[in-house]
């Protein structure tokens, strides 16, 4: 495979964009579906991902942290495959590019809204280029202090529903936070699956990781507890907005999470828990796609 697509980490892009589809369901079924402003929201969040893989890779190679421990696919700059400074362009490139993607977006989304609100939107859309960049990158990565999941939850989770929602119905709607708050939990338990596979590696390179901070018999009670709130969530959101049995076609992905939870507790070779990282990944994917059906139809 090319270095820069296996560097872009292609398999990453459904879950990313599992939340800005959550919000574009939301929207759609209140009747304020725009197709442009899907369409920016989605080529601005891939941006947004492969920079975020880009600097990952980056960061974990020139700090130290991707080493012959790793157990988990091989990194381009730690590999050789591309060079530090070129992953840096790249890093770069990508930043102007989400940037561009994202004034554009709001450029259009909001061109009938308050001024304000799009240096509001401008400073989120900043905000998420810096924290892509930052996770792994940078003097101090806030990754390695075991911060990713509550950055995870926020950008995967509350920002991604419920900002992209806003740009297509121009409305704050917080009773979204409880499937917002699912969409984002599952994204962290992707996250908590790649750090339990890697746990060696990071306790002996100091990257202290939810797991690394408590072990991993509580990780894997952790996962639980990720997979069953996240399900519990959504359940609540669609008692409380209840209108046809059609909107509990979402339960069909439940079974999935549990396969994941199951796995994880069961495999300790880093190997084996490696598929099921793309296996939460896709389930959260389909999780949204049925969860959208039910509430559109």
């Amino acid at each position: 495979m090319n270095p820069w697509i296996e560097a872009a980490r292609p398999r990453t892009l459904p879950l990313a964009l599992s939340c800005i589809l959550m919000g574009c369901f939301l929207a759609a079924a209140s009747g304020q579906f725009s197709w442009p402003v899907a369409g920016l929201s989605v080529l601005t969040t891939i941006l947004l991902q492969v920079l975020s893989n880009f600097a990952n890779d980056y960061g974990d190679a020139v700090n130290g942290k991707d080493t012959e421990l790793r157990e988990g696919p091989r990194r381009a700059v730690h590999s050789g495959h591309i060079t530090a400074e070129k992953m840096l362009r790249a890093i770069i490139i990508f930043s102007v590019l989400a940037l561009i993607s994202g004034i554009t977006l709001l450029t259009i989304a909001l061109k009938d809204a308050p001024a304000n609100t799009f240096w509001v939107f401008l400073g989120i859309g900043i905000a998420c280029i810096i924290a892509a960049i930052t996770y792994t990158a940078g003097k101090r990565p806030y990754g390695y202090v075991g911060l990713g999941d509550l950055s995870v939850l926020i950008f995967f989770g509350w920002v991604g529903v419920l900002g992209s929602n806003f740009l297509h119905t121009h409305v704050w709607n917080w009773g979204l936070l409880l499937p917002a708050t699912s969409c984002g939990l599952f994204a962290v338990g992707v996250l908590n699956i790649n750090n339990i596979r890697d746990i060696d590696s990071d306790r002996a390179t100091g990257k202290n990781s939810i797991p690394v901070r408590i072990g991993r018999e509580k990780a894997i009670v952790y996962h639980w507890c990720i997979l069953l709130i996240g399900m519990l969530c959504v359940t609540v959101y669609t008692a409380q907005h209840f209108s046809s049995y059609t909107s509990l076609i979402f339960f069909l992905s439940f079974p999935l999470f549990v396969k994941n939870g199951l796995a994880i507790s069961r495999l300790t070779k880093a190997s084996d828990l490696d598929p099921y990282l793309k296996q939460m990944a896709l389930s959260t994917l389909l999780f949204v796609i049925l969860f959208g059906i039910g509430i559109v139809l």
